[in-house]
């Protein structure tokens, strides 16, 4: 008991105490076989990419889609990247389970209209790994998939921790073709500083200053400022978490730009989107542009 009310008190943070509680090693209990079942899913293959359709406001028109990781359990039942991404960055299998994605979702994308783009979310702790820029090259030459069709969104949070290996990386996948994004921008880690410290191709604005942009005087301003800078350095934005068409026409007055949300559906999974795209004549060797 004594053990399981350290390990709680570590998680805490340093120069904490915690009384012993059952409830804790019922949680310890549930958080163990969590991790098992996660390196079984990982083992049986059971994560798959979700498509969350990216739009170009001015047109309508669809531009591509960001991966989303989801998790279908060998029970059917479907677990988000809230809940085993975490405990996969902890545990060592983010690397493992990441590589699994990415070479589904390159396949996947290889089969869509040459117009269409890639986005792929990297977490800090990926970009730890001094080899990603490799191993994530291996698999574009092996799907056989254009490097500028593919976007990495990077966080600001990640730019934080080594920001001398992330340009050595990016730089080299830049050299390649691929686009870089940086995500969630005005979400709490924003400087001018970090925006010149790497060669973004796009800003992705945080979701949860578009969802608000209606409601709040000071969301309306940061995205505002945010569309300004964009155009000041030439660089495209993506407004991420359109919900509503009242958000669709406040994004609308701020110029012509990429967005996302649930106003354009829900993530789909590879055989909806296929599905779709094919309806939309928007498959390999379809050369029509489609709006929604």
């Amino acid at each position: 008991n004594a053990d399981i009310a350290m390990y709680h008190a570590k998680k805490r943070g340093r120069n904490r105490l915690c009384w012993f509680d059952p409830a804790m090693e019922a949680q310890l209990r549930q958080r163990s076989e969590l991790e098992a079942a996660i390196r079984r899913g990982v083992t049986n293959d059971e994560f798959v990419p979700f498509y969350h359709k990216q739009i170009d406001l001015s047109t309508g028109a669809l531009t591509g889609f960001e991966m989303l990781a989801r998790w279908e359990t060998a029970d059917g039942t479907a677990v988000g990247p809230d809940i085993f991404v975490p405990i996969a960055e902890e545990i060592g299998l983010i690397d493992l389970l990441s590589e699994q994605l990415i070479r589904k979702a390159l396949h996947d994308a290889r089969r869509w209209n040459h117009r269409l783009n890639l986005a792929i979310n990297i977490s800090s702790v990926q970009l730890r790994n001094p080899w990603f820029a490799q191993k994530l090259l291996k698999l574009l030459v092996e799907a056989n998939f254009p490097p500028s069709r593919l976007e990495l969104e990077i966080t600001e949070s990640a730019l934080l921790e080594n920001l001398g290996l992330v340009r050595t990386m990016v730089t080299s996948l830049k050299n390649q073709g691929v686009k870089i994004v940086l995500d969630d921008f005005g979400a709490g880690h924003s400087s001018l500083a970090r925006l010149r410290s790497l060669p973004f191709d796009r800003i992705k604005i945080d979701s949860s200053l578009v969802a608000t942009v209606t409601e709040s005087t000071e969301s309306e301003a940061i995205v505002r400022s945010i569309v300004s800078l964009g155009d000041g350095l030439g660089l495209p934005v993506t407004a991420e978490g359109i919900e509503t068409r009242e958000v669709l026409a406040r994004m609308l007055e701020f110029g012509p730009f990429r967005g996302q949300g649930y106003l354009y559906g829900q993530p789909q999974s590879a055989e909806q989107t296929q599905a779709e795209l094919r309806a939309l004549h928007l498959l390999q060797g379809a050369d029509e542009t489609s709006t929604l």
